[in-house]
Parts: C-alpha cells; structure tokens; sequence
C-alpha cells in the first residue's frame, strides 16, 4: 500500500465525534470563530445529508468525500476540523488513515452525552420535528470510540466554552496565527 502523505508539519487536524446533540457542530464553529481564517471545516452532516443526500451506511460515497474533502483543505495549507456523528465502525477505516498520512498534528475528541441529556438538547434543534425519540434512539451509540485510546472524551459537564478553550489549547491553535486568504 502507498502511503499518501498530506498536510504540512504546521497543519492540525482535529477529529470530533460524538452523538447527535452532542455539541460537535457548535464546537467546531467556535474553533473556527476563535481561530479565524486559515480553518476548513469538514462537516459530515452537510457532505452526507445535504451534498450526496445519502443515508449513512457502511462504505457509503460520503466517507470519500469527508477523505478527500479533508485531504485537500491540509494539502493547501488550513487546518481542518472533522465533525459527526462518524460511528466507529463506518468511518473508523478513513479516520486511521487520515491520521496515518497526515504529516501535522492529528487529535481526536469524543463529545460524551447521555442519551438523556442528548434528548434534552435535540429539543432545541431545527430538527427537532422531523427527529423523534425512536430515531434518536436508534442511532445513538454509548462511547463508539476508535479504538487505541487516540480520542480524548470530552464528558457533558464541559460547557461550550470551555471545550473549545480545551480544544484550542490542547491542538495548538490558540498559539497558531489566522491565515489572511
């Protein structure tokens, strides 16, 4: 197998997963207020739901695109926070592989809610209608980590802010400069 190198040595990567509701997409958008320009976010929400118009099964087109999507945002020089939902066992494959061949830094944060808490904080999405119980029930899966302990779980008791503070401290980016593009 040919090793694909990506990314520069000064480039993070930063992998979020977790549950629906967990906070993954408010985390990645305060990373990217907080740091500026020069931060891709690779969303899988928006390449499987909205772009492809997919569901989310094994070896489905969208794990693909999150690769390639992420690949070229590092190979021209962002840094780039993944995030979704991402179970381990669809996405588990591309991520180790995605860490393998990036030449920066590589961290990944598992947001851990409790299904009951995850049902109290769906109640304020925009999808809170077209969602019930039963679906997120479904798809909710108790610590789905990666295996190899490379994720850092992030517990529900950790405000907004304060995962984004941990985040930006932990991975360098609140040391790094916004790039002018």
């Amino acid at each position: 197998m040919t090793i694909v190198r990506v990314g520069t040595e000064a480039t993070r990567l930063v992998v979020l997963r977790g549950n629906s509701a967990a906070g993954k997409s408010s985390v990645a958008s305060g990373l990217r207020t907080r740091f500026g320009r020069g931060l891709a976010l690779v969303g899988q929400d928006n390449l499987r739901r909205i772009v492809l118009r997919e569901r989310d099964r094994p070896g489905a087109a969208n794990i693909g695109l999150i690769d390639l999507t992420a690949r070229y945002a590092l190979d021209t020089g962002y840094h780039v926070v993944v995030e979704g939902i991402l179970y381990a066992d669809h996405y588990g494959g591309m991520l180790a592989q995605l860490r393998a061949d990036h030449r920066g830094q590589t961290h990944g944060y598992y947001l851990d809610v409790p299904f009951d808490e995850t049902l109290a904080r769906h109640a304020t999405k925009p999808i809170a209608d077209d969602v019930n119980e039963a679906q997120l029930r479904d798809w909710y899966r108790p610590r789905d980590l990666l295996p190899d302990g490379i994720e850092t779980v992030i517990g529900a008791d950790s405000h907004l802010h304060e995962t984004i503070d941990r985040i930006m401290r932990e991975t360098g980016l609140a040391h790094l400069p916004a790039v002018d593009r």
